[in-house]
C-alpha cells in the first residue's frame, strides 16, 4: 500500500463507520478530554487527545513494526488533530 492509498483509507474510516458510531470527530474528542481532564486531574485538549492516540499508534508501532493498521491510524489521528486544532 502506498502513502496515498494509506492517506485515502485513513479518510474513509474517519468519514465512514466510525463517525456514524462514534458521531464526529470533534465532539468524541471533546468527550474524551473531558474525561481524561477529569481522570488526569488536568486539562486536556481534543486536539492533544488525538495527538496521544496517535502515541499509542506508535507504541504499538514499536512492537510490530509492519503493522499496516497502525500506520493507517496514526494518519487518521494526525490529521483529525491536525483539524482540531484549526476549529480550537
Amino acid at each position: 500500500m502506498n502513502r496515498k492509498e494509506i492517506l485515502a483509507e485513513a479518510d474513509r474510516l474517519t468519514h465512514g463507520d466510525r463517525e456514524k458510531n462514534y458521531g464526529s470527530a470533534l465532539t468524541n474528542h471533546q468527550r474524551i478530554a473531558s474525561l481524561w481532564s477529569t481522570f488526569l486531574q488536568t486539562e486536556v485538549t481534543p486536539a492533544q487527545v488525538a495527538i496521544c492516540m496517535g502515541l499509542v499508534k506508535v507504541a504499538r508501532l514499536i512492537e510490530t513494526p509492519d503493522h499496516l493498521d497502525s500506520f493507517i491510524d496514526l494518519a487518521a489521528y494526525a490529521s483529525i488533530s491536525g483539524e482540531i486544532s484549526t476549529i480550537e
